[in-house]
């Protein structure tokens, strides 16, 4: 056995893990995301299909996102002018692993009351 080696190395978290849960392990985040993951959203349907999250706090946590790559905002000038928020491809690609968290969760979390049809149990809708 190599007596140089750091037995508190082994320990730590993977930098790939910390890094999505330091983005993704904010509050609000992966409910926004999941909710892009079936289609393209307008600003107003996000807020009504986070329940809970304020105005201010899913802007802020858009612009995160959109700064991190996974959200892109796209501005439909209208009239009326209204913002749409879809996933890039980077976003697009966390679909199979917002998946398993949530098979994960109904299999080993304490049960809650569900809400029908959420965002990940809604089949995807065609790109255009």
């Amino acid at each position: 056995m190599d007596e140089n080696h750091d037995s508190a190395a082994c320990k730590r978290v993977d930098q790939g893990i910390t890094r999505v849960f330091q983005l993704l392990g904010k509050r609000w985040s992966g409910p926004i995301v999941a909710v892009l993951v079936g289609q393209p959203a307008y600003f107003t349907d996000l807020r009504r299909a986070v329940p809970g999250i304020s105005e201010r706090m899913l802007s802020d946590r858009l612009a995160e996102l959109g700064a991190a790559g996974l959200v892109l905002r796209e501005v439909d000038e209208g009239p009326p002018l209204r913002v749409s928020y879809r996933l890039t491809e980077a976003g697009a690609a966390l679909e199979p692993a917002l998946r398993e968290l949530a098979q994960w969760a109904k299999d080993h979390l304490p049960d809650v009351p569900e809400c029908a049809g959420t965002a990940l149990d809604r089949p995807r809708r065609a790109s255009a």
